[in-house]
């Protein structure tokens, strides 16, 4: 009678240990938060959105991860926004953004409309970090190390080979407090502070896709790569400054 039971739960069992509609999951040895978003299909920033985690986003065995969900909505005969927010329990602003709806915050029958997940907030987040987490720039090689001296000489940043139109990305986030020409040998030139003391510089570019006090994230554009200033070919100089004190990106930068 114990086996019927169970073979009659199993459906049941492996329905609620389906990664793909699972709302929590607890870390395994060797897991990542990629291989778990990979396995949940819910996009890794999200995940450690909802659960406090902070770059570069490392769990442990034995982590309770809430993995959020979306539901979709069909918008019916006398449906407005306050009440499919009623209806989710979901600020309407929130289903708003996640659906791309700009005020008036106007809404059609037959309209299919993302309901983005509310969690609580993480019981134990993770402690902010006093130094940025920095990504390399660009992916293309290095032509010129760090190799500044005591005395201000030698080279104060890295330089990467690349070609005109590439991307060029922003290490960390933060706020962008330089964004123009520059007068010494960088040409068009983007400084982004980190806080706590911490920049990144951005030179040679061809073109500044941001501007002055705009915020942005880890990974964003910040410019196109170009041989403005004194290059003698296309490339990106590359710097990390604490405090006023250039340090070797390589020293910040994870392994390739």
């Amino acid at each position: 009678m114990k086996r019927l039971v169970l073979l009659a739960l199993a459906p049941l069992l492996l329905a609620a240990n389906d990664p793909e509609t699972a709302t929590e999951h607890v870390v395994q040895e060797g897991e990542t938060l990629g291989g778990i978003a990979n396995r949940a299909k819910v996009p890794a920033a999200v995940i450690a959105a909802a659960n406090g985690l902070v770059e570069p986003y490392n769990v442990r065995v034995g982590q309770k991860l809430q993995i959020p969900r979306q539901r979709v909505h069909v918008v019916k005969e006398g449906d407005t926004g306050f009440s499919i927010a009623q209806k989710y329990g979901v600020p309407f602003t929130n289903i708003a953004i996640a659906n791309g709806i700009e005020e008036p915050y106007t809404i059609k029958l037959g309209q299919k409309l993302i309901i983005p997940a509310v969690l609580k907030a993480p019981v134990t987040p993770q402690a902010p970090r006093t130094e940025p987490y920095f990504r390399w720039p660009h992916d293309g090689r290095v032509m010129l190390g760090f190799s500044l001296k005591d005395d201000g000489t030698g080279h104060d940043g890295l330089d990467f080979a690349a070609n005109r139109g590439d991307m060029v990305r922003a290490s960390s986030s933060g706020s962008v407090v330089y964004a123009q020409k520059d007068s010494g040998r960088f040409g068009n030139l983007v400084v982004i502070d980190h806080g706590n003391g911490w920049r990144t510089r951005y030179g040679h570019l061809d073109r500044i896709t941001v501007k002055l006090g705009d915020v942005v994230k880890t990974g964003e554009r910040i410019g196109i790569a170009g041989d403005d200033g004194t290059a003698t070919r296309i490339e990106l100089h590359f710097e990390i400054m604490k405090d006023n004190k250039r340090i070797d990106p390589k020293s910040k930068l994870p392994q390739r």
